[in-house]
C-alpha cells in the first residue's frame, strides 16, 4: 500500500529540471482518483479540506452554500447513478450540509460515502445520507451536536446547544435558593432572550435532518427503520454522552447503532486507491496555498485557496480528461 512517505516521493519525482514545472500535485492526485473509478465503475467526487494542514480561520475549511455550486460544477457531465463521495471535513453548517446532500440526491440514486480520516459534525450527517460508509480502522466520524458561537467575557467561543440548555436547567434550580443569584446572572447576562429557544430549535434540527435521510436512504425498506433512525439521530446529537464535539466514532461504534458501515481494507486494491488519493490531497494542502478541493475523477475540480496577496481567494480548475 503506497504510505504517505511513498505519494510524497512520487509527487517530487513529477518535478522537470530545478523543479520549475513541479512539483505536479494535482497529477498524481488525479491519477489515483481515475484509478478509483475504473476500479469501482462508480462515479468519483472527492471532498477535502486542510483545516488540520493549516491554522486559518475556521470559515475557508467549512460546509458552506458555495459547496453546493462546487459540487454542481464536479457532478456535470458525469454518467450513471452511482456516486463515491471521498468525504475529509470538520463539518459546518447543517442548512448548507442539507442543500448538498438534497442535490446529491436529486443527481445519483446510489451513494457511498468513503472516509479516508474523518468526517466530523455536519459532514457526519451527510455521511449518514449515504446508501452506505465505508471506513477503515483509522477513519472516524462525530458527533452532530450543533455548536453555537458567542460572544462571551473571555471572547468568542464555540459552545455546545445542550450545554446552554443544560446550564439554564441548572441555574433555574439553584436559583431557587436567592442567596445564589449573585453567581449565577454574570453567566447569564450575556445571553440574549431567545437563546434557548435557538439551542432547542438547533438540535431539533440536526436529529429531524439525519432522521430522515436515514430512513430515506440507509434504512430503506428495513424493519423498524424509523425506530432506528430515531435512536441513530438522538444518539449522534447527545452531547452528554459524548461530552466532546471532537470525540471520534468508530466504525465498530457505529455499526452498534446498526449503521451500515463496510471495511474499507475489505479490498485492498479500493484501500490502496483510496488512501493513495487522501495522501495526494494532504500533500496537496502541505505544498500549496489550498484550503479546499472539490473534484471529480475526470480531472474537473472547483479548489480554494487562502487569500494572500498573490494568489486570489477561490480558483476553478478544469485538469485532463484522463
Amino acid at each position: 500500500m503506497p504510505v504517505w512517505s511513498e505519494i510524497l516521493r512520487e509527487i517530487r519525482e513529477t518535478r522537470v529540471g530545478d523543479g520549475a514545472l513541479g512539483p505536479d500535485f494535482d497529477a498524481v492526485r488525479r491519477k489515483y482518483l481515475y484509478g478509483l473509478h475504473q476500479r469501482t465503475g462508480r462515479n468519483v467526487v472527492l471532498y477535502a479540506s486542510a483545516w488540520i494542514q493549516k491554522d486559518l480561520p475556521g470559515n475557508l475549511f467549512s460546509i458552506s452554500d458555495e459547496d453546493i455550486q462546487a459540487l454542481m460544477e464536479v457532478t456535470n457531465g458525469l454518467h450513471g447513478s452511482d456516486l463515491d463521495l471521498i468525504l475529509h471535513s470538520p463539518g459546518g453548517s447543517p442548512e448548507a450540509a442539507e442543500g448538498i446532500v438534497a442535490y446529491l440526491r436529486s443527481r445519483f440514486s446510489h451513494i457511498r460515502v468513503i472516509v479516508p480520516h474523518l468526517a466530523m459534525s455536519a459532514a457526519t450527517m451527510i455521511a449518514c445520507a449515504g446508501d452506505e460508509i465505508v471506513m477503515g480502522k483509522h477513519s472516524f466520524l462525530g458527533p452532530t451536536d450543533p455548536q453555537l458561537s458567542l460572544l462571551t467575557t473571555l471572547g468568542p467561543r464555540q459552545v455546545p446547544a445542550q450545554a446552554i440548555l443544560d446550564q439554564f436547567e441548572m441555574a433555574k434550580k439553584e436559583c431557587a435558593d436567592p442567596a445564589n443569584l449573585p453567581v449565577w446572572l454574570p453567566m447569564l447576562s450575556p445571553y440574549s432572550p431567545d437563546l434557548l429557544v435557538i439551542c432547542k430549535t438547533a438540535l431539533d434540527l440536526s436529529k429531524e435532518l439525519v432522521k430522515t435521510w436515514l430512513e430515506a436512504y440507509m434504512f430503506k425498506g428495513v424493519a423498524d427503520g424509523e425506530s432506528k433512525a430515531i435512536r441513530v439521530s438522538e444518539r449522534l446529537a447527545d452531547h452528554t454522552y459524548f461530552k466532546s464535539h471532537s470525540r471520534h466514532i468508530s466504525r465498530n461504534d457505529l455499526r452498534n447503532l446498526q449503521l451500515t458501515v463496510t471495511d474499507l481494507e475489505a479490498d485492498q486494491v479500493l484501500q490502496d486507491l483510496v488512501l493513495s488519493v487522501f495522501h495526494a490531497t494532504t500533500q496537496t494542502f502541505d505544498g500549496t496555498p489550498t484550503v479546499k478541493i472539490v473534484e471529480n475523477h475526470a480531472g474537473r475540480a472547483f479548489v480554494k485557496q487562502q487569500v494572500t496577496p498573490s494568489s486570489p481567494a477561490l480558483q476553478f480548475g478544469v485538469g485532463p480528461i484522463l
